[in-house]
């Protein structure tokens, strides 16, 4: 079910990442005092009175092209694109948080992202402008700063919100009237198909494998890079089953996305890896797996799919008899990561395996769909306790007392111990390449949640 959407602008060194971190929980934005620090959109959930909705952080906005430009040398290069992203994020919105400094005052560039938002509205059936826009006044950290915030009125952007985004002082208020303010969301229609996307950088092959899957010109085929505007679905059944396929944007590389049509591409296609069960992840051959290729698998991984890895345009590649292991150790070394995904070598051009690729696909949804029984996860879980001795620190040793799988789609396990911050990363993977060794999840991530019992 599509959750509303919030997006946080302003200039450069405002306090975005620094409220996103707030708002979500985590520390998932870079936060540093240099302009110009976010060069991409991050997007996480957050909750605020059992009302959950997403949170993009945007780099900063800066409509000042002169020598007064806020941003760091490193980061001026990269102003234009900045700024496509955070229009990106506007145009999806269902409310905006438009973020100032209190201690600076408004500054020109700051009236200038005021036109940009005016711009970008749109207006409801009754002639309110949508999507809602706050004026938040953050860095107001004393009882003078939040009285001066008066000036901000003069924006033309309606009533200031002073905050500190730093230490949350006024962050409730403002998100008490963000929540009254956003969409309800809607009911959404059951669909029992298979959500399958296909995801990969500009050019890849994405729109040709999905013509060959559905056997006829469904989406355009083109080889300029960026063809595709936005996540299509296309509805088949196979062998009974039926199939959506999302056909996505290519995904840039960071600091690439292009002013025009292609710059709305990235978030849409970062929200279909979030509604498909299944992504394929299309390497192109020709080029070999690159830095943008993991950054993509990374936000599979970060939303929790399942995946299977495609290195397309096969047919293009001089091959003798080691190229396709070389290959292969190629992508799994940069795919560590992701060590229990299926890797095919295909050409969508000439079809070459293209007839093993729903068939994997399905296979690594059942995966994800199965369930071991209680006895047999304990079974492997006490296995692996006897042949690998759980860390220990202080002289205390972590003890695993009982594990049960308490839900699917993602695989969860739950397993009960003593104290879970004894519980190393390495551990933990541990585990999951013993739980991987009787039950392999192909294609799939398993979570391992901690639960702390008292020992009897």
């Amino acid at each position: 079910m599509p959750k509303p959407l919030v997006a946080l602008v302003g200039r450069p060194n405002v306090g975005k990442s620094t409220l996103f971190n707030r708002l979500v929980g985590e520390r998932l934005a870079i936060v540093d005092d240099t302009p110009g620090t976010t060069r991409d959109r991050l997007f996480a959930e957050a909750e605020w009175s059992g009302v959950v909705f997403g949170v993009v952080d945007t780099g900063g906005i800066d409509p000042t092209h002169g020598g007064q430009s806020p941003l760091s040398v490193g980061s001026a290069e990269f102003i234009e694109q900045i700024r496509s992203q955070a229009e990106i994020a506007i145009a999806e919105a269902d409310a905006i948080l438009f973020l100032t400094d209190g201690q600076a005052g408004v500054t020109p560039p700051d009236r200038e992202v005021a036109d940009i938002l005016r711009r970008n509205q749109r207006q409801r059936p009754d002639g309110t402008p949508y999507p809602p826009i706050f004026l938040v006044v953050n860095k107001c950290e004393s009882a003078a700063q939040r009285a001066a915030v008066g000036e901000f009125y003069e924006l033309g952007l309606g009533e200031p919100y002073p905050i500190s985004a730093l230490h949350g002082t006024g962050t409730g208020d403002l998100l008490d009237a963000l929540i009254a303010a956003l969409p309800p969301t809607p009911e959404e229609e059951e669909d029992e198909s298979v959500k399958i996307a296909i995801v990969g950088k500009p050019n890849a092959g994405k729109s040709s494998l999905l013509n060959r899957l559905v056997g006829e010109e469904r989406a355009i085929v083109s080889p300029i890079p960026g063809t595709t505007r936005d996540a299509v679905d296309t509805f088949i059944e196979y062998q009974g089953i039926p199939i959506t396929l999302i056909d996505t944007a290519g995904i840039r590389r960071r600091g690439k996305i292009e002013r025009g049509v292609e710059r709305y591409s990235v978030l849409r296609a970062l929200r279909a890896i979030e509604r498909a069960d299944v992504a394929l992840l299309m390497i192109d051959a020709t080029t070999g797996i690159t830095a943008q290729d993991t950054h993509i698998a990374g936000f599979i991984l970060e939303a929790w799919k399942s995946v299977v890895v495609l290195v397309n345009k096969w047919d293009a590649v001089r091959k003798d008899s080691h190229t396709m292991q070389e290959y292969t150790q190629r992508i799994r070394y940069e795919l560590n990561f992701m060590d229990y995904v299926p890797l095919l070598f295909i050409s969508a051009k000439t079809g070459q395996r293209v007839d093993r690729v729903l068939p994997l696909a399905l296979q690594v949804q059942e995966e994800r769909l199965a369930r071991i029984p209680t006895s047999k996860l304990n079974q492997i879980i006490h296995n692996a306790q006897d042949a690998h001795t759980p860390p220990s620190r202080g002289g205390k040793a972590l003890k695993m007392y009982y594990a049960t799988q308490v839900r699917v789609d993602p695989p969860t396990f739950l397993i009960h111990v003593n104290d879970p911050s004894l519980m190393h990363f390495s551990y933990r993977r541990y585990l999951e390449n013993r739980i991987r060794e009787v039950y392999p999840f192909l294609g799939t991530p398993i979570r391992i949640v901690l639960k702390a019992r008292r020992e009897r």
